[in-house]
Formats: structure tokens, sequence, C-alpha cells
């Protein structure tokens, strides 16, 4: 059974950091790209960014230059580091892998 488990959301000042994790099970987490999307309240989905199973690693413009995304295949784990954020970065970040999502942690920045 895959499993996607999203953790380290929490709130946070403009301008600070936080560090998502998604730990994955289930699956051969090696050989799938990963993505994070998010949904703001009262707004629909929105994708944040890929890493491919080759690092490749794609960005929103709304992010880019703020955000990064990365793997750890020896721990099954996908992150997403962000800084410098924003107030309209408050929303619930879901861990993503083809049709498979996790349960979403929430982001607020706020003062």
């Amino acid at each position: 059974e895959v499993q996607l488990v999203e953790s380290g959301g929490g709130l946070v000042q403009p301008g600070g950091s936080l560090r998502l994790s998604c730990a994955a099970s289930g699956f051969t987490f090696i050989g799938y790209a990963m993505t994070w999307v998010r949904q703001a309240p009262g707004k629909g989905l929105e994708w944040v960014a890929t890493i491919t199973s080759a690092y490749s690693t794609n960005y929103a413009d709304s992010v880019k230059g703020r955000f990064t995304i990365s793997r750890d295949n020896a721990k099954n784990t996908v992150y997403l580091q962000m800084s410098s954020l924003k107030p309209e970065d408050t929303a619930v970040y879901y861990c993503r892998m083809y049709d498979y999502w996790g349960q979403g942690t929430q982001v607020t920045v706020s003062s």
C-alpha cells in the first residue's frame, strides 16, 4: 500500500523558514518523481515543485528562488525547504506521487 506522510508544517512569521518532509512507503521510491502541491484557503490546487528520479527539479514561478525540493532515497523521503516565506504561501501542502497523495500539512505564514 502506497503511503505518503507529510510533516513539518506550522506557524511562521513572514520572512521565516520551514522544512517540510514527506515519508514514502509501499513503492520503489527511487524510481519515481515526487511533487509538492499546495492549496491556499478558498483556492484551488497549485503545483509547487517536482523532483524527478534523476534529481532534476522544477518550480512554480511563485516559489522559484525561495523553495528547494530535494530527496533522500536512502530514507524514502522528499523535502521542501521553504525560505523567505510570505503570507501568500499560507496553504495546506501535499506530497504527491502520480495519483497518490498524502494527508497534507498546514503552513501558516503570519505575524
